[in-house]
């Protein structure tokens, strides 16, 4: 089976929370590969995660927190998700992700084929 998640985040709201805590403070960036202090990276981050979990069909929440994926690039920069939690092992056979962000917005959009 298919599913697809996607999101869009204004940047602005992220570099308000820097602002505000601090990168190295943002609960959502805890397990990442942090290649980037640049705030519309850091909204594409988020907008990934929260795809992912729509995609998943959870949210965010008690079956899925943003800890259990980190987004990190492969040697070519193309954004991956990488699994934390075993149980997305179980659950998802393939996963990719995409990442843009222009015009003060950051948008992703994830494709996973459950088993």
């Amino acid at each position: 089976m298919i599913k697809i998640g996607i999101d869009i985040v204004v940047i602005n709201r992220i570099e308000k929370m820097i602002s505000k805590f601090g990168v190295e403070k943002l609960k959502f960036l805890n397990n990442d590969e942090r290649y980037s202090n640049k705030s519309e990276t850091i909204a594409g981050i988020y907008a990934s995660k929260e795809a992912f979990s729509k995609a998943l069909g959870t949210g965010i929440g008690n079956d899925f927190s943003f800890s259990d994926i980190s987004i990190i690039k492969n040697n070519k920069n193309k954004p991956q998700i990488k699994f934390n939690s075993p149980i997305l092992f179980e659950k998802i056979e393939e996963c990719d992700v995409s990442i843009s962000h222009d015009g003060g917005f950051a948008i992703s959009a994830v494709i996973l084929k459950l088993k």
